[in-house]
C-alpha cells in the first residue's frame, strides 16, 4: 500500500552540506571534521542527528570515524561526486557484464576525445605512466595502480566532466574484478600491449584509431572475464556482488 511521504530529515541536509564542502575541497582528504558538539551547535540540531549524518557519510565512504580521535575525511573531491552517482545508477544485483558493457560504450569515446583534447604535457604523462606500468610488470607486481592512472588521465584529457565522473563510478564498481584480471603474467602483458596501442594512436592525434584500440583492449578483457567469444557468444549472468567473490580470472 502507498504511504504518506516522509518529509526530509535534518541529517540528510547535514550530509548534503558536508558532501558539498568535500566536493569544493573546503574539506580535503585527511582533514578532521569538527566535533559532534561543534556540529550540533553549528547546525542547531541534536547530537543524535549529527551522529546519524556522520554514519551516513561513513557508509558512503566519505569519512572515517576513529574511536577516541574524531572523524576524518577519507575521500577526494572527485570521490565525493562519484559515490552518490554510483549509488544512484547501480545496484548490487546488477549483472557485472551489463556494467562492463557500459564501459565499452564510454571508454572508446573517451580515448577519441583524449586524442584531440589532450595537451602535449598530458600525453607525455601518459607515456610515463606506461613506462612505470612496464617496470611493474617486469618486476612481477600487479600494475592495478598504474593501469587505473592510465585510464583516469585519459578521462581528464577528454575534457568532459560527466564522462569522467561516470568512468570513475564504473571503475569503483569493477575494481575487484580488474585486480583479478591483472593477476597472471600473460594478462599483464596483454594489458600493457593494449595501452601501448591506445597511446600510439593518441600521440598521432588519430581519434578513430584511439577509439578502435580502446575497443580492442576492452574486448580482450571482456573475453577473459566472461569467457565470451569476440563479437558475441556466451554471456555470463552473474550479479555484480557475487561476481566480485566468485569470478576466477
Amino acid at each position: 500500500m502507498l504511504k504518506a511521504v516522509i518529509k526530509k530529515r535534518a541529517f540528510e541536509d547535514i550530509v548534503k552540506q558536508i558532501r558539498n564542502l568535500i566536493e569544493k575541497e573546503k574539506f580535503k582528504r585527511g582533514d578532521q571534521l569538527p566535533t559532534e558538539r561543534e556540529l550540533s551547535e553549528t547546525f542547531k540540531v541534536s547530537r543524535a542527528t549529527v551522529r546519524e549524518a556522520i554514519l551516513s557519510l561513513e557508509t558512503m565512504k566519505l569519512v572515517d570515524r576513529r574511536q577516541g580521535d574524531g572523524t576524518y575525511v577519507i575521500a577526494s573531491s572527485e570521490e565525493a561526486l562519484v559515490q552518490p552517482l554510483a549509488a544512484s545508477l547501480f545496484h548490487e544485483k546488477d549483472d557485472l557484464i551489463d556494467i562492463f558493457f557500459l564501459r565499452k560504450i564510454i571508454e572508446p569515446e573517451i580515448a577519441q576525445l583524449a586524442s584531440g583534447n589532450g595537451t602535449p604535457e598530458e600525453i607525455n604523462e601518459l607515456e610515463e605512466i606506461l613506462k612505470e606500468q612496464e617496470k611493474e610488470v617486469l618486476n612481477g607486481k600487479n600494475p592495478i595502480g598504474t593501469d587505473s592512472e592510465f585510464h583516469h588521465l585519459m578521462a581528464r584529457m577528454a575534457r568532459n566532466r560527466i564522462l569522467e565522473r561516470l568512468l570513475l563510478a564504473l571503475y569503483d564498481l569493477l575494481s575487484k574484478t580488474r585486480e583479478r584480471y591483472l593477476q597472471t603474467e600473460e594478462r599483464k602483458q596483454k594489458s600493457l600491449l593494449g595501452h601501448q596501442e591506445i597511446l600510439n594512436a593518441i600521440k598521432k592525434r588519430d581519434g578513430p584509431g584511439a577509439r578502435q584500440a580502446m575497443r580492442r583492449h576492452l574486448e580482450e578483457v571482456e573475453h577473459i572475464l566472461f569467457n565470451k567469444k569476440k563479437g558475441g557468444g556466451k554471456r555470463s549472468s552473474i550479479p555484480m556482488e557475487e561476481s566480485r567473490h566468485n569470478i576466477k580470472v
